[in-house]
């Protein structure tokens, strides 16, 4: 005697392995005093990226200047950096500086601590794609199986 197939049925309501992993870092993340102060990440990246970029403080300073509408300086740009400078860039001055620098790290550090994920636009089309993927597998996986509750059902007839 052969064993019976036996379906697998998954609950859409039951978390995958990788979703109880994060839910369970998230928990404990949520738990640690300060964990959104990411002053210390930020003035640290923008030091980095300034120092890394292929532009001048002065040509960066210009660039934000023209995308804000608003007089950025060479010495504002070395104050938000400065270790014994209290003063840090302006969270609204942020996409600017992205933009004149050619980094978004500053932007992820953001969108990380506030849960979220970012991706350029290429990256953003290539998930959309593999998630319409994923769509049509399940689709077609669910139309396979009725098909064969459709065969099994006119067989006993």
């Amino acid at each position: 005697m052969t064993k019976s197939k036996q379906s697998l049925v998954t609950d859409d309501r039951q978390l995958s392995l990788l979703e109880l992993l994060m839910k369970d870092r998230e928990e404990r993340v949520a738990s640690i005093p300060g964990r959104l102060n990411i002053s210390a990440r930020l003035a640290a990246t923008a030091k980095r990226v300034i120092r890394s970029a292929p532009k001048s403080r002065e040509t960066i300073a210009d660039e934000m200047t023209d995308l804000l509408g608003e007089t950025i300086t060479v010495s504002m740009i070395n104050n938000w950096i400065a270790d014994s400078h209290p003063h840090r860039i302006p969270g609204e001055f942020i996409p600017a500086f992205c933009a004149a620098t050619g980094s978004n790290e500053m932007i992820e550090i953001q969108a990380e601590a506030a849960g979220v994920f970012t991706l350029p636009g290429p990256d953003v089309l290539r998930a959309e794609i593999q998630k319409l993927d994923e769509q049509v597998r399940k689709t077609s996986a669910e139309k396979r199986r009725r098909i064969l509750f459709l065969q099994e059902l006119e067989g006993r007839k």
